[in-house]
């Protein structure tokens, strides 16, 4: 599904905030990138997207390179982003902002799948109401259900729980967790509530200085033994 090897990246000429980056994923798989912040994380979300700029490394998505590929053409390869912030349209009213996730898939229908509110149900409640002035929870669930109407392979979440209230948070990874099941679909999460990754993740990788310095597929034994959690995340 994703294989990325030796990537290099950053924001200014030269600089190397992917440093050496290397990692894989499977189709159907969740797999946690971990880290403290500065290390990278959002910046490899961000190079996968075509938002930053590779200058050495290949990174294969279903087997085609997309380095060098524009946001749009991965978007339509089936790779879907709901970034930190969760970037929804204040202004757009919930409808609107579902509709603008399906302009960019030429071919598809341009009507709202009766699925997309069945997720989140309060976004069918709130049809109507502007992005802008929900919730941080709801907004989140916009956000994710606009990723997701697009039909992707490859979900990418940027701190998906950030400011958002724990019972929203729970029904957001119980959300996912059964769509990856159901569905295959494949998720790649970076993250920092550790409940939240234990309970949708299957395989953990913790980033240090712009590459992969662990990894794990015995998530639920970090339960026990969080050992690696406090090397890699502890401040």
């Amino acid at each position: 599904m994703l294989d990325v090897k030796d990537v290099v990246a950053g924001y200014l000429a030269g600089s190397r905030v992917l440093d050496g980056f290397s990692m894989s994923i499977k189709k159907g798989e969740v797999v946690a990138l971990l880290g403290r912040n500065g290390m990278g994380k959002t910046t490899f979300l961000k190079a996968l997207m075509g938002h930053v700029a590779v200058t050495q490394g290949s990174m294969q998505f279903d087997g085609q390179e997309i380095v060098g590929k524009r946001p749009y053409e991965i978007a339509r390869m089936g790779m879907g982003y709901v970034p930190q912030g969760r970037d929804i349209f204040g202004d757009f009213t919930v409808e609107e902002n579902l509709r603008m996730g399906l302009l960019g898939h030429p071919g598809m229908s341009k009507d709202i799948p009766d699925w997309a509110f069945d997720l989140f149900p309060i976004l069918r409640e709130r049809r109507s109401q502007r992005g802008g002035s929900m919730s941080g929870g709801q907004q989140q669930q916009l956000a994710i259900v606009r990723a997701l109407i697009g039909k992707p392979k490859l979900l990418l979440l940027d701190e998906p729980s950030e400011g958002i209230q724990p019972s929203i948070v729970q029904e957001i990874g119980r959300v996912l967790s059964r769509i990856a099941k159901e569905q295959g679909l494949t998720i790649l999460l970076v993250e920092q509530n550790m409940e939240l990754v234990l309970g949708m993740a299957q395989r953990c990788l913790f980033m240090e200085n712009g590459h992969i310095v662990y990894e794990t597929d015995q998530v639920q034994a970090l339960r026990d033994d969080p050992t690696p959690i406090h090397k890699y995340l502890s401040v």
